[in-house]
């Protein structure tokens, strides 16, 4: 078995119009991701989706994009990136999955996922804010998603595993260093943090993608991995 990540597949089959292959790298996005997937995951494998899977605006809009998911092969763990609009309360969404037979996809929220000794942990995160940049209601996000990452970590140190962090912001972009995230991070001795949602070469080239304060950053967003999942172990 294999574990693999991947984020921002930012699926369409609802409602074509709203493709992303009209930016650089993204031409045939949603068949790469397919043939790429195939050619390398299992169904025993582990599939973890870094957030913004699908540009449905609802359950019932995603449904398409859901469906193609579940129907490749893995187990897939998902979590919310800031357009999963479709994305509502994990009671609903999970009645959602039974009533459409989607019996690949789990829901990483307070929650996390074993995997050979590894906790499956993370949130989507927020905004990396300044100082002099401080919004009140954006203060309360973070305060919210600061909580369901420790709550997630918490989960997993309890059941006796090793957390790796999964996310779709990232806790450090270019200068800004979004420390709520951080301290968690810290605190509980993350080795490993996975992200996503930043897109185009040259915000790529801002990214931490190297061993920072003992704490190895991931990029995985589609367009930066050529829409192939990552290995994670």
């Amino acid at each position: 078995m294999s574990l693999y990540v991947i984020g921002d597949l930012h699926l369409c089959y609802s409602d074509p119009d709203k493709t992303m292959a009209v930016f650089p790298g993204w031409e045939n996005y949603q068949e790469r991701i397919r043939k790429n997937w195939l050619d390398t995951v299992r169904p025993e494998d582990t599939v973890v989706l870094a957030g913004d899977i699908s540009w449905g605006m609802s359950l019932q809009q995603a449904e398409p994009d859901l469906r193609f998911i579940n129907e490749l092969p893995g187990r897939k763990i998902i979590l919310k990136g800031n357009h999963d609009y479709w994305w509502v309360t994990l009671r609903k969404m999970e009645g959602f999955f039974a009533e459409k037979g989607f019996d690949t996809l789990n829901i990483l929220h307070n929650n996390h996922y074993e995997y050979e000794g590894i906790g499956i942990c993370g949130t989507r995160g927020w905004v990396n804010g300044t100082d002099n940049n401080k919004d009140v209601q954006d203060e309360k996000v973070l305060k919210r998603e600061v909580q369901r990452l420790e709550t997630s970590i918490k989960s997993a140190v309890g059941a006796g595993l090793e957390p790796i962090v999964f996310m779709h912001y990232p806790p450090i972009f270019a200068s800004n260093f979004n420390y709520d995230i951080l301290e968690v991070l810290y605190r509980y001795r993350i080795k490993a943090c996975y992200y996503g949602h930043i897109h185009g070469r040259s915000a790529h080239a801002l990214c931490v993608t190297n061993t920072y304060d003992d704490i190895d950053f991931h990029l995985v967003s589609g367009d930066y991995t050529q829409f192939m999942p990552v290995k994670v172990m």
